[in-house]
């Protein structure tokens, strides 16, 4: 079994080496900002990713979903900060929380994450291809005014984000929109099918191209055309130790002494409760984007992010999730394994400890190329079309999911698409669980499914269209289930049957609810299913 898991994995390491040095220089700026906006030292935020690469790639059950600091939390984690008074004492809220998803875990919980149906997974995954364009066009352009609102799905952020983008198109640096516009070109050449063929060319991932493309250009203009550069402030910046003993003073630990204080442990449910949704969220969507559609068990990412949030904890960390917009980084990539995740956090490890001074080169415009062409993966026109071909049951749930997103965050938006989407649930099966078929005086009243109270309107709707002197059959041979309030109602349509000469028969009724056999009243055909 081990030799098997081991030919798999170098079966595509070629793939998920470049992979996962694409989703280190996409996540390396998202941990120093997300930490930056949390209010949290910035080491924090880089503890977090390493943790996520580095342990949870191997405990979670998904071979692409990536785990780390994520912008969903950072005002939770500010106000924990905030009202706990120390940062320490959220290092003891994370480390409870992390406990209490592997309770989550055991418990099977994990079942929430099947409940969301397709059409809002999908609706989430174009939302966030559009705020990646919204807020990643600012540091295209050379306007760049905050790293956490990349991946931010928060209110706040949200309407800062049109701003941030009329703003970048008045302050418009010449070197960043010249990087971002050839690697975006570039990008697009490495996805056509025609280099796809080529097998030397193949091998080299489009994004690191890009990135290659982009410190090339901005070492060459430093050379001869200094007004062409792109500006300290537009590259990736990285804390850098004079020594390797400097990387673990960095470390901080939580005190437990604020396990006294009543408000870490309602820090802590908070944190668990939205860490565990993002992560059962991102792990659907990410389920969604598999080019080989495997199926990642909930219950062990659970678990995983359990584990994960209490080395995090423990060593100083932020609280992490599994994050949807590094997972699609990674898979637009080329990814194929859990090596490309624990790549990015080796690499996390390395650049922190060792090579902090040279990836300081890399402009931000690379990393917002790369993020652009995700996004535009994610909110592809052609998605639109095709949930607008399956009908308004999966259009409007899609769409309401996108706009709700957009214009709140992402738990308030996937919650609104619940809403609309278990509304035409609601209505399909209110339709079609039961029907009513007249021919002459004989009416066939069809419980094609199992039947609940929901259906009860709809029943009586029926028994009111039967008219005096006529005959009935009510065939339940298709339901396995029948709520009480149904035979209820059906008892009661057969008490007042002789009343107006109406002659019912039943089938298969019996067995499913207990009900009085009106033995005077009704011809019984029952039929024992096998």
């Amino acid at each position: 079994m081990i030799q098997k898991h081991t030919q798999f994995y170098l079966r595509h390491f070629k793939d998920d080496l470049p992979a996962g040095m694409v989703v280190f220089l996409v996540a390396l700026p998202l941990c120093l900002g997300i930490a930056l906006a949390s209010g949290a030292p910035l080491f924090s935020g880089l503890i977090a990713g390493l943790v996520g690469g580095l342990v949870v790639s191997w405990l979670s059950g998904s071979q692409l979903c990536v785990s780390g600091p994520a912008a969903g939390l950072t005002v939770i984690v500010f106000n924990a900060i905030e009202t706990l008074g120390s940062f320490q004492g959220l290092l003891v809220a994370c480390v409870l929380a992390g406990i209490l998803q592997l309770v989550l875990g055991y418990l099977r919980a994990g079942i929430i994450g099947a409940f969301f149906p397709s059409a809002v997974i999908e609706g989430m995954l174009a939302a966030i291809g559009l705020i990646l364009i919204i807020k990643q066009i600012p540091h295209a352009t050379g306007y760049h005014s905050s790293y956490e609102g990349d991946e931010s799905y928060m209110k706040e952020t949200a309407g800062s984000s049109f701003i941030e983008l009329v703003n970048a198109l008045g302050i418009i640096s010449p070197g960043s929109i010249i990087i971002s516009g050839v690697a975006l070109l570039l990008l697009i050449i490495w996805s056509t099918a025609w280099l796809k063929k080529q097998k030397l060319l193949k091998l080299i991932p489009g994004p690191l191209i890009a990135v290659l493309w982009g410190v090339g250009y901005n070492l060459v203009a430093t050379q001869f055309a200094p007004a062409w550069t792109v500006s300290s402030e537009h590259l990736v910046s990285l804390p850098i130790s004079e020594q390797t003993t400097d990387f673990f003073k960095n470390f901080m630990y939580p005190d437990f002494s604020y396990l006294a204080n009543p408000q870490v442990y309602v820090v802590a449910v908070t944190i668990a409760i939205i860490a565990s949704l993002e992560t059962l969220l991102s792990l659907e969507a990410t389920d969604k984007l598999d080019p080989l559609k495997r199926i990642a068990p909930t219950n062990r990412e659970l678990k995983a992010q359990g584990v994960g949030n209490i080395l995090s904890g423990l060593l100083g960390g932020l609280p992490i999730t599994a994050v949807i917009v590094r997972s699609a980084a990674n898979i637009n990539a080329g990814g194929q394994t859990r090596i490309a995740c624990f790549t990015h956090g080796l690499l996390l490890l390395l650049s922190v400890m060792f090579l902090a001074h040279y990836l300081n080169y890399i402009p931000l415009a690379c990393l917002s190329a790369i993020l652009l062409h995700t996004g535009y993966k994610l909110a592809n026109p052609a998605i639109f079309k095709k949930f607008y071909q399956k009908g308004m049951s999966q259009f409007l749930p899609f769409v309401f999911t996108v706009l709700a997103i957009l214009l709140t965050d992402l738990l308030k938006g996937m919650a609104i698409g619940m809403f609309i989407g278990i509304f035409f649930v609601i209505k399909a099966n209110y339709s079609a669980a039961i029907t009513l078929i007249q021919d002459g005086a004989h009416y066939v009243l069809s419980f094609n499914k199992d039947v609940s109270f929901l259906n009860k309107a709809l029943l009586r709707k029926f028994i009111l269209r039967i008219k005096e002197n006529s005959s009935v059959t009510i065939d339940a041979s298709k339901a396995n289930f029948i709520d009480h309030d149904i035979l209820e109602t059906i008892e009661d349509f057969l008490s007042t049957a002789p009343d107006d000469n109406i002659k019912v028969e039943v089938i298969d009724l019996y067995g499913k609810e207990k009900i009085k056999k009106h033995e005077s009243l009704v011809v019984l055909n029952e039929r024992v299913k096998s």
